[in-house]
Protein backbone atom coordinates (compact mmCIF):
# COMPACT_ATOMS: atom_id res chain seq x y z
CA UNK A 1 0.00 0.00 0.00
CA UNK A 2 1.31 3.95 -0.47
CA UNK A 3 2.24 5.31 2.02
CA UNK A 4 1.57 9.61 3.02
CA UNK A 5 3.97 11.41 3.80
CA UNK A 6 4.80 13.07 7.03
CA UNK A 7 3.47 16.60 6.08
CA UNK A 8 -0.02 13.99 4.71
CA UNK A 9 -0.51 12.40 8.20
CA UNK A 10 0.32 15.74 10.47
CA UNK A 11 -3.08 17.45 7.91
CA UNK A 12 -5.09 14.30 8.55
CA UNK A 13 -4.10 14.92 12.72
CA UNK A 14 -5.19 18.76 12.60
CA UNK A 15 -8.82 17.20 11.25
CA UNK A 16 -9.06 14.17 13.17
CA UNK A 17 -12.46 13.74 15.05
CA UNK A 18 -11.45 11.61 18.08
CA UNK A 19 -14.34 10.03 20.85
CA UNK A 20 -13.27 10.21 24.03
CA UNK A 21 -16.65 8.77 25.70
CA UNK A 22 -17.34 5.22 27.21
CA UNK A 23 -19.29 2.97 24.49
CA UNK A 24 -22.03 0.99 26.07
CA UNK A 25 -25.46 -0.63 24.93
CA UNK A 26 -24.23 0.66 21.00
CA UNK A 27 -23.71 4.97 21.96
CA UNK A 28 -21.43 7.09 23.28
CA UNK A 29 -21.97 8.20 26.81
CA UNK A 30 -20.46 10.42 29.15
CA UNK A 31 -19.17 8.04 32.38
CA UNK A 32 -21.54 8.15 35.78
CA UNK A 33 -19.84 10.88 37.53
CA UNK A 34 -19.34 12.74 34.18
CA UNK A 35 -15.11 12.75 35.30
CA UNK A 36 -12.41 12.93 32.47
CA UNK A 37 -9.08 12.52 32.51
CA UNK A 38 -6.80 14.07 29.63
CA UNK A 39 -4.97 12.22 26.65
CA UNK A 40 -1.90 13.16 25.45
CA UNK A 41 0.59 12.00 22.65
CA UNK A 42 3.99 11.09 23.49
CA UNK A 43 4.94 12.40 20.20
CA UNK A 44 4.53 16.67 21.92
CA UNK A 45 2.20 15.84 24.74
CA UNK A 46 -0.36 17.86 23.09
CA UNK A 47 -4.28 16.99 24.11
CA UNK A 48 -5.79 14.72 22.42
CA UNK A 49 -8.86 14.34 23.66
CA UNK A 50 -10.67 14.19 27.34
CA UNK A 51 -11.83 10.63 27.79
CA UNK A 52 -14.53 9.14 29.97
CA UNK A 53 -13.11 8.31 33.58
CA UNK A 54 -15.08 5.71 34.18
CA UNK A 55 -16.04 3.86 37.57
CA UNK A 56 -17.61 0.82 39.25
CA UNK A 57 -20.90 2.21 38.39
CA UNK A 58 -19.92 2.35 34.74
CA UNK A 59 -18.74 -1.46 34.96
CA UNK A 60 -21.84 -2.31 36.65
CA UNK A 61 -23.87 -0.69 34.01
CA UNK A 62 -21.67 -2.42 31.61
CA UNK A 63 -22.07 -6.31 32.92
CA UNK A 64 -25.72 -5.74 33.33
CA UNK A 65 -26.59 -5.04 30.16
CA UNK A 66 -23.61 -6.97 28.56
CA UNK A 67 -25.87 -10.29 30.59
CA UNK A 68 -28.82 -8.95 29.37
CA UNK A 69 -27.90 -9.04 26.24
CA UNK A 70 -26.51 -12.36 26.65
CA UNK A 71 -29.09 -13.92 27.76
CA UNK A 72 -31.58 -12.47 25.01
CA UNK A 73 -29.45 -14.91 22.45
CA UNK A 74 -29.33 -11.86 20.48
CA UNK A 75 -25.85 -12.76 19.84
CA UNK A 76 -24.93 -15.83 22.21
CA UNK A 77 -27.77 -18.01 19.60
CA UNK A 78 -26.94 -16.93 16.99
CA UNK A 79 -25.62 -19.73 13.99
CA UNK A 80 -22.10 -19.99 14.39
CA UNK A 81 -22.21 -18.86 10.26
CA UNK A 82 -24.17 -15.67 10.90
CA UNK A 83 -21.92 -14.82 13.72
CA UNK A 84 -19.07 -15.71 11.16
CA UNK A 85 -20.49 -12.70 8.65
CA UNK A 86 -20.66 -10.23 10.81
CA UNK A 87 -17.28 -10.57 12.10
CA UNK A 88 -16.23 -10.44 8.59
CA UNK A 89 -17.70 -7.25 8.15
CA UNK A 90 -16.00 -5.83 10.93
CA UNK A 91 -12.60 -7.02 9.69
CA UNK A 92 -13.44 -5.25 6.69
CA UNK A 93 -14.38 -2.13 7.98
CA UNK A 94 -10.97 -1.83 10.33
CA UNK A 95 -9.28 -2.52 6.69
CA UNK A 96 -11.30 -0.08 5.30
CA UNK A 97 -10.62 2.60 8.44
CA UNK A 98 -6.99 1.86 8.31
CA UNK A 99 -5.61 5.40 7.70
CA UNK A 100 -7.94 6.09 10.33
CA UNK A 101 -7.16 3.83 13.27
CA UNK A 102 -3.29 4.00 12.44
CA UNK A 103 -2.86 7.37 13.28
CA UNK A 104 -5.01 7.28 16.16
CA UNK A 105 -2.77 4.46 17.41
CA UNK A 106 0.08 6.73 16.17
CA UNK A 107 -1.00 9.95 17.74
CA UNK A 108 -1.98 8.20 21.25
CA UNK A 109 0.70 5.98 22.30
CA UNK A 110 3.88 7.29 19.81
CA UNK A 111 4.84 4.23 17.61
CA UNK A 112 5.85 4.96 14.29
CA UNK A 113 3.32 5.37 11.20
CA UNK A 114 4.61 2.93 9.11
CA UNK A 115 4.19 0.06 11.74
CA UNK A 116 1.11 1.26 12.65
CA UNK A 117 -0.38 0.94 9.20
CA UNK A 118 1.80 -2.03 8.13
CA UNK A 119 1.70 -4.31 11.00
CA UNK A 120 -0.90 -3.28 13.37
CA UNK A 121 -3.70 -2.96 11.50
CA UNK A 122 -3.14 -5.81 8.88
CA UNK A 123 -3.21 -7.89 11.92
CA UNK A 124 -5.66 -6.68 14.08
CA UNK A 125 -7.75 -7.09 10.77
CA UNK A 126 -6.37 -10.62 10.11
CA UNK A 127 -6.88 -12.04 13.57
CA UNK A 128 -10.87 -10.96 13.45
CA UNK A 129 -10.91 -12.47 9.51
CA UNK A 130 -9.61 -15.43 11.37
CA UNK A 131 -11.51 -15.96 14.35
CA UNK A 132 -15.02 -15.65 12.29
CA UNK A 133 -13.19 -18.48 9.57
CA UNK A 134 -12.60 -20.55 12.00
CA UNK A 135 -15.99 -20.71 14.06
CA UNK A 136 -18.46 -22.55 12.06
CA UNK A 137 -15.48 -24.93 11.69
CA UNK A 138 -14.83 -26.26 15.24
CA UNK A 139 -16.70 -29.51 15.70
CA UNK A 140 -18.15 -30.55 19.45
CA UNK A 141 -17.75 -34.37 19.83
CA UNK A 142 -19.69 -37.83 20.59
CA UNK A 143 -18.28 -39.91 23.53
CA UNK A 144 -17.41 -43.87 22.43
CA UNK A 145 -20.23 -45.72 24.29
CA UNK A 146 -22.48 -48.54 24.59
CA UNK A 147 -25.81 -48.99 22.01
CA UNK A 148 -28.38 -48.01 25.04
CA UNK A 149 -26.45 -44.42 25.96
CA UNK A 150 -25.20 -41.15 24.45
CA UNK A 151 -22.61 -38.82 25.18
CA UNK A 152 -22.21 -35.48 23.74
CA UNK A 153 -19.62 -33.19 24.71
CA UNK A 154 -20.44 -29.61 23.71
CA UNK A 155 -19.18 -26.17 24.16
CA UNK A 156 -21.23 -23.08 25.27
CA UNK A 157 -20.44 -19.70 25.28
CA UNK A 158 -18.73 -18.88 28.84
CA UNK A 159 -21.37 -15.54 29.36
CA UNK A 160 -19.88 -12.38 30.02
CA UNK A 161 -16.11 -11.34 29.81
CA UNK A 162 -13.91 -8.40 30.59
CA UNK A 163 -10.98 -7.66 28.52
CA UNK A 164 -8.42 -5.58 29.73
CA UNK A 165 -6.02 -4.94 26.88
CA UNK A 166 -2.35 -2.83 26.75
CA UNK A 167 -1.19 -0.04 25.65
CA UNK A 168 2.26 -0.91 23.37
CA UNK A 169 -0.23 -2.49 20.71
CA UNK A 170 -3.78 -1.27 21.72
CA UNK A 171 -5.79 -2.65 18.52
CA UNK A 172 -4.14 -5.79 18.04
CA UNK A 173 -4.43 -7.15 21.45
CA UNK A 174 -8.03 -5.92 21.62
CA UNK A 175 -8.54 -8.14 18.38
CA UNK A 176 -6.57 -11.04 19.69
CA UNK A 177 -9.47 -11.40 23.05
CA UNK A 178 -12.31 -10.05 20.54
CA UNK A 179 -12.12 -12.58 17.77
CA UNK A 180 -12.52 -15.59 20.06
CA UNK A 181 -14.62 -14.23 22.50
CA UNK A 182 -16.99 -12.90 20.45
CA UNK A 183 -16.76 -15.55 17.45
CA UNK A 184 -17.99 -18.07 20.32
CA UNK A 185 -21.27 -15.81 21.16
CA UNK A 186 -19.72 -13.73 24.39
CA UNK A 187 -20.59 -10.62 25.62
CA UNK A 188 -17.33 -8.06 26.11
CA UNK A 189 -16.76 -5.43 28.26
CA UNK A 190 -13.37 -4.23 27.07
CA UNK A 191 -10.81 -1.92 29.20
CA UNK A 192 -8.54 -0.19 27.49
CA UNK A 193 -5.14 1.41 29.21
CA UNK A 194 -5.44 4.95 29.71
CA UNK A 195 -2.10 5.33 27.81
CA UNK A 196 -3.81 4.53 25.07
CA UNK A 197 -7.79 4.17 24.74
CA UNK A 198 -8.35 6.08 21.54
CA UNK A 199 -8.45 3.08 18.91
CA UNK A 200 -11.06 0.81 20.66
CA UNK A 201 -13.78 3.64 21.36
CA UNK A 202 -13.05 3.29 17.54
CA UNK A 203 -13.37 0.30 16.69
CA UNK A 204 -16.73 -0.06 18.97
CA UNK A 205 -18.87 1.93 16.73
CA UNK A 206 -17.08 0.07 13.58
CA UNK A 207 -18.40 -2.80 15.27
CA UNK A 208 -22.11 -1.95 15.19
CA UNK A 209 -21.91 -0.79 12.03
CA UNK A 210 -20.96 -4.43 11.01
CA UNK A 211 -23.51 -5.52 12.74
CA UNK A 212 -22.78 -6.08 15.91
CA UNK A 213 -25.94 -6.30 18.00
CA UNK A 214 -25.89 -3.19 21.51
CA UNK A 215 -24.64 -4.42 24.09
CA UNK A 216 -22.55 -7.24 23.00
CA UNK A 217 -19.62 -5.17 23.46
CA UNK A 218 -19.12 -2.12 25.68
CA UNK A 219 -15.89 -0.42 25.63
CA UNK A 220 -14.67 1.43 29.33
CA UNK A 221 -11.93 3.57 29.44
CA UNK A 222 -10.87 4.44 32.74
CA UNK A 223 -7.99 6.28 34.51
CA UNK A 224 -5.84 4.20 36.94
CA UNK A 225 -7.14 0.31 38.35
CA UNK A 226 -10.53 1.51 39.38
CA UNK A 227 -13.24 0.47 36.97
CA UNK A 228 -10.32 -2.58 35.67
CA UNK A 229 -10.53 -3.39 39.76
CA UNK A 230 -14.41 -3.55 39.61
CA UNK A 231 -14.58 -5.56 36.68
CA UNK A 232 -12.13 -8.30 38.10
CA UNK A 233 -14.56 -8.18 41.29
CA UNK A 234 -17.94 -8.02 39.54
CA UNK A 235 -20.11 -11.07 40.83
CA UNK A 236 -21.36 -11.12 37.44
CA UNK A 237 -18.11 -11.27 34.99
CA UNK A 238 -17.38 -15.01 33.99
CA UNK A 239 -14.34 -14.49 33.00
CA UNK A 240 -11.28 -11.94 32.80
CA UNK A 241 -8.81 -11.69 30.14
CA UNK A 242 -5.90 -9.58 30.53
CA UNK A 243 -2.55 -8.34 29.24
CA UNK A 244 -0.06 -6.38 30.80
CA UNK A 245 2.42 -6.18 33.95
CA UNK A 246 3.00 -9.99 35.71
CA UNK A 247 1.78 -7.72 38.94
CA UNK A 248 -1.03 -6.70 37.79
CA UNK A 249 -2.10 -10.16 36.74
CA UNK A 250 -1.28 -11.22 40.09
CA UNK A 251 -3.41 -8.92 41.56
CA UNK A 252 -6.47 -9.78 38.77
CA UNK A 253 -6.41 -13.36 40.16
CA UNK A 254 -6.21 -12.15 43.55
CA UNK A 255 -9.56 -10.24 42.89
CA UNK A 256 -11.23 -12.98 40.84
CA UNK A 257 -10.65 -15.04 44.63
CA UNK A 258 -12.84 -12.65 46.42
CA UNK A 259 -15.21 -12.74 43.85
CA UNK A 260 -16.66 -15.38 42.66
CA UNK A 261 -13.41 -17.58 41.02
CA UNK A 262 -14.10 -16.13 37.52
CA UNK A 263 -11.75 -17.75 35.42
CA UNK A 264 -8.75 -15.26 34.65
CA UNK A 265 -6.48 -15.82 31.33
CA UNK A 266 -3.38 -13.60 31.69
CA UNK A 267 -0.44 -12.93 29.18
CA UNK A 268 1.61 -10.87 31.42
CA UNK A 269 5.62 -9.83 31.44
CA UNK A 270 8.83 -11.46 29.14
CA UNK A 271 12.81 -10.92 29.73
CA UNK A 272 13.13 -13.26 26.88
CA UNK A 273 16.68 -14.38 25.64
CA UNK A 274 17.75 -14.55 22.36
CA UNK A 275 21.02 -17.47 22.40
CA UNK A 276 23.63 -17.16 19.26
CA UNK A 277 25.69 -19.71 19.24
CA UNK A 278 28.80 -20.09 17.31
CA UNK A 279 27.51 -22.09 15.05
CA UNK A 280 24.68 -19.67 14.05
CA UNK A 281 23.94 -20.32 9.99
CA UNK A 282 23.99 -16.29 9.47
CA UNK A 283 25.20 -14.11 12.03
CA UNK A 284 24.72 -11.09 10.16
CA UNK A 285 20.84 -12.17 9.73
CA UNK A 286 21.06 -13.00 13.85
CA UNK A 287 22.85 -9.29 14.58
CA UNK A 288 20.23 -7.90 12.40
CA UNK A 289 17.42 -9.47 14.16
CA UNK A 290 18.53 -9.06 17.89
CA UNK A 291 18.56 -5.40 16.76
CA UNK A 292 15.20 -5.62 15.93
CA UNK A 293 14.05 -7.54 18.56
CA UNK A 294 14.96 -4.52 21.39
CA UNK A 295 14.27 -1.44 18.70
CA UNK A 296 11.04 -2.62 17.14
CA UNK A 297 8.11 -0.44 18.93
CA UNK A 298 10.66 1.10 20.91
CA UNK A 299 11.11 -2.18 22.68
CA UNK A 300 7.97 -1.84 24.36
CA UNK A 301 7.11 -5.60 23.48
CA UNK A 302 6.24 -8.55 26.21
CA UNK A 303 8.70 -10.74 23.74
CA UNK A 304 11.39 -8.14 23.49
CA UNK A 305 14.55 -10.35 22.73
CA UNK A 306 15.85 -8.19 25.89
CA UNK A 307 18.52 -10.69 26.87
CA UNK A 308 21.37 -11.45 24.16
CA UNK A 309 23.23 -14.76 25.14
CA UNK A 310 26.29 -14.61 22.72
CA UNK A 311 28.45 -17.53 22.70
CA UNK A 312 32.23 -16.82 24.07
CA UNK A 313 34.19 -17.65 21.60
CA UNK A 314 32.34 -15.26 18.27
CA UNK A 315 31.77 -12.25 21.11
CA UNK A 316 33.61 -9.64 19.35
CA UNK A 317 32.64 -10.05 15.97
CA UNK A 318 29.02 -10.58 16.83
CA UNK A 319 28.98 -6.86 18.88
CA UNK A 320 30.50 -5.81 15.69
CA UNK A 321 28.06 -6.88 13.64
CA UNK A 322 25.24 -5.56 16.10
CA UNK A 323 26.24 -2.29 16.54
CA UNK A 324 26.22 -1.47 12.89
CA UNK A 325 22.89 -3.28 12.79
CA UNK A 326 21.62 -0.93 15.94
CA UNK A 327 22.50 2.03 13.68
CA UNK A 328 19.75 1.72 11.70
CA UNK A 329 17.16 2.37 14.53
CA UNK A 330 16.91 5.41 15.63
CA UNK A 331 14.43 7.40 16.87
CA UNK A 332 12.29 9.94 15.00
CA UNK A 333 9.21 12.09 14.21
CA UNK A 334 6.50 8.67 14.38
CA UNK A 335 4.54 10.57 11.49
CA UNK A 336 7.34 10.57 9.22
CA UNK A 337 7.16 7.30 6.89
CA UNK A 338 11.30 6.83 7.31
CA UNK A 339 10.93 6.52 11.10
CA UNK A 340 11.58 2.92 12.90
CA UNK A 341 11.76 4.23 16.34
CA UNK A 342 8.97 6.32 17.92
CA UNK A 343 8.27 7.61 21.75
CA UNK A 344 7.78 5.72 24.12
CA UNK A 345 4.42 5.82 25.41
CA UNK A 346 4.07 8.39 28.46
CA UNK A 347 6.55 10.43 30.80
CA UNK A 348 6.53 8.12 33.33
CA UNK A 349 7.49 4.85 30.88
CA UNK A 350 10.38 7.50 30.11
CA UNK A 351 11.42 7.86 33.14
CA UNK A 352 11.15 4.27 34.02
CA UNK A 353 13.52 3.31 31.35
CA UNK A 354 15.96 6.06 32.12
CA UNK A 355 16.15 4.82 35.75
CA UNK A 356 17.06 1.00 34.10
CA UNK A 357 19.80 2.52 32.27
CA UNK A 358 21.16 4.47 35.25
CA UNK A 359 20.84 1.02 37.31
CA UNK A 360 22.82 -0.80 34.48
CA UNK A 361 25.73 1.89 34.80
CA UNK A 362 25.73 1.34 38.78
CA UNK A 363 26.02 -2.44 38.35
CA UNK A 364 29.26 -2.26 36.30
CA UNK A 365 27.44 -3.19 33.12
CA UNK A 366 29.44 -1.25 29.86
CA UNK A 367 27.80 1.01 28.03
CA UNK A 368 28.35 0.66 24.24
CA UNK A 369 26.09 2.75 22.43
CA UNK A 370 22.56 5.02 23.17
CA UNK A 371 21.61 6.05 27.04
CA UNK A 372 20.74 9.07 26.16
CA UNK A 373 17.19 10.51 26.06
CA UNK A 374 16.82 12.61 22.89
CA UNK A 375 14.51 15.07 21.06
CA UNK A 376 13.18 16.33 23.72
CA UNK A 377 12.86 20.16 22.76
CA UNK A 378 9.33 19.32 21.12
CA UNK A 379 8.14 17.94 24.40
CA UNK A 380 8.06 14.02 23.31
CA UNK A 381 9.37 10.81 25.37
CA UNK A 382 12.17 9.43 23.23
CA UNK A 383 15.18 7.53 24.00
CA UNK A 384 18.33 6.02 22.38
CA UNK A 385 18.32 2.34 21.69
CA UNK A 386 20.79 1.37 24.14
CA UNK A 387 23.01 -1.44 24.46
CA UNK A 388 25.17 -2.68 27.63
CA UNK A 389 27.89 -4.97 27.51
CA UNK A 390 29.50 -7.57 30.24
CA UNK A 391 26.22 -8.31 32.05
CA UNK A 392 25.27 -10.92 34.25
CA UNK A 393 21.90 -12.76 34.40
CA UNK A 394 22.09 -11.43 38.32
CA UNK A 395 22.09 -7.72 37.34
CA UNK A 396 18.88 -5.55 37.27
CA UNK A 397 18.56 -4.82 33.96
CA UNK A 398 18.95 -8.60 33.27
CA UNK A 399 16.17 -9.85 35.34
CA UNK A 400 13.40 -6.99 35.53
CA UNK A 401 11.02 -6.06 32.79
CA UNK A 402 12.16 -2.57 31.54
CA UNK A 403 9.93 -2.55 28.44
CA UNK A 404 12.24 -0.07 26.14
CA UNK A 405 14.95 -0.32 23.90
CA UNK A 406 17.55 -1.68 26.30
CA UNK A 407 19.67 -4.36 25.65
CA UNK A 408 21.95 -6.30 28.24
CA UNK A 409 24.48 -9.02 26.65
CA UNK A 410 25.71 -11.90 28.25
CA UNK A 411 28.00 -14.58 27.18
CA UNK A 412 28.34 -18.26 27.45
CA UNK A 413 30.82 -20.93 27.04
CA UNK A 414 27.93 -24.21 25.82
CA UNK A 415 24.70 -24.64 25.04
CA UNK A 416 23.98 -26.24 28.49
CA UNK A 417 25.27 -22.72 30.35
CA UNK A 418 23.30 -20.61 27.76
CA UNK A 419 19.62 -23.11 28.77
CA UNK A 420 20.61 -22.54 32.47
CA UNK A 421 20.58 -18.36 32.01
CA UNK A 422 17.96 -18.53 29.38
CA UNK A 423 15.66 -20.47 32.10
CA UNK A 424 16.95 -18.58 35.20
CA UNK A 425 13.95 -16.18 35.17
CA UNK A 426 10.47 -15.82 36.91
CA UNK A 427 9.49 -15.18 33.44
CA UNK A 428 8.99 -17.33 30.75
CA UNK A 429 7.32 -16.01 27.70
CA UNK A 430 9.68 -16.29 24.38
CA UNK A 431 13.17 -17.77 23.40
CA UNK A 432 15.29 -17.79 20.42
CA UNK A 433 17.69 -20.12 19.45
CA UNK A 434 20.39 -19.57 16.86
CA UNK A 435 22.45 -22.84 15.56
CA UNK A 436 22.79 -24.63 12.27
CA UNK A 437 22.86 -28.18 14.11
CA UNK A 438 19.23 -29.52 13.77
CA UNK A 439 20.07 -31.84 16.98
CA UNK A 440 21.18 -28.64 19.28
CA UNK A 441 18.17 -26.64 18.05
CA UNK A 442 16.13 -29.29 19.05
CA UNK A 443 17.42 -29.89 22.19
CA UNK A 444 17.42 -26.42 23.24
CA UNK A 445 13.94 -25.74 22.46
CA UNK A 446 12.50 -28.54 24.76
CA UNK A 447 15.03 -27.13 27.20
CA UNK A 448 13.72 -23.75 27.16
CA UNK A 449 10.83 -22.80 29.30
CA UNK A 450 9.04 -20.76 27.30
CA UNK A 451 5.66 -20.74 25.70
CA UNK A 452 7.31 -19.45 22.21
CA UNK A 453 10.48 -20.90 21.12
CA UNK A 454 11.91 -19.32 17.83
CA UNK A 455 14.86 -20.90 15.88
CA UNK A 456 17.12 -18.82 13.68
CA UNK A 457 14.56 -16.09 13.39
CA UNK A 458 13.12 -13.96 16.08
CA UNK A 459 9.01 -14.19 16.55
CA UNK A 460 7.85 -16.18 14.30
CA UNK A 461 4.57 -17.61 13.80
CA UNK A 462 1.28 -16.26 12.54
CA UNK A 463 -2.31 -16.98 13.91
CA UNK A 464 -2.37 -20.90 13.48
CA UNK A 465 0.30 -20.88 16.52
CA UNK A 466 -0.56 -20.51 20.27
CA UNK A 467 0.84 -17.36 22.00
CA UNK A 468 1.66 -17.23 25.87
CA UNK A 469 3.71 -17.73 28.54
CA UNK A 470 5.45 -20.10 30.95
CA UNK A 471 5.82 -19.25 34.72
CA UNK A 472 4.61 -16.04 35.33
CA UNK A 473 4.62 -14.37 31.77
CA UNK A 474 0.93 -15.86 32.66
CA UNK A 475 -1.30 -18.66 31.50
CA UNK A 476 -3.76 -19.55 28.52
CA UNK A 477 -2.83 -19.03 24.71
CA UNK A 478 -4.23 -16.26 22.39
CA UNK A 479 -4.21 -17.18 18.28
CA UNK A 480 -4.84 -20.31 16.77
CA UNK A 481 -7.73 -22.81 18.31
CA UNK A 482 -6.25 -23.01 21.90
CA UNK A 483 -7.73 -19.17 22.37
CA UNK A 484 -11.43 -20.17 21.93
CA UNK A 485 -10.46 -22.34 25.24
CA UNK A 486 -10.58 -19.39 27.15
CA UNK A 487 -14.04 -18.23 25.92
CA UNK A 488 -15.95 -21.64 26.08
CA UNK A 489 -17.20 -23.81 28.73
CA UNK A 490 -17.27 -27.16 28.14
CA UNK A 491 -19.94 -29.79 29.26
CA UNK A 492 -21.38 -33.12 28.66
CA UNK A 493 -23.97 -34.34 28.30
CA UNK A 494 -25.33 -38.08 29.15
CA UNK A 495 -28.56 -39.52 27.79
CA UNK A 496 -30.10 -43.05 28.24
CA UNK A 497 -31.53 -44.32 25.40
Amino acid sequence: MSMPSRADWEHRAQHLTIEGRAFIHGQYVPAAEGATFECRSPIDSRLLAHVASCTAADADRAVLDARTTFESGVWSQLAPARRKTVLLRLAELVDIHREELALLETLDMGKPIRDALRVDLPAAANCLRWCAEAVDKLYDEVAPTGPDQLGLVTREAVGVVAAIVPWNFPLLMACWKLGPALATGNSVILKPSEKSPLTALRLAALAVEAGLPAGVLNVLPGYGHTVGKALALHMDVDTLVFTGSTRTARQLMIHAGESNLKRVWSEAGGKSPNIVCADAPDLRAAARAAAGAICFNQGEVCTAGSRLLVEASIKEPFMALLLEAIRAWQPGHPLDPATNVGALVDRQQLDTVLGYIEAGHAEGAQLRCGGRRIMEEGGGFFVEPTVFDGVSNAMKIAREEIFGPVLSVITFDDLDEAIRIANDSPYGLAAALWTADLSKAHRGARALRAGSVWINQYDGGDMSAPFGGFKQSGNGRDKSLHAFDKYTEIKATWIKL
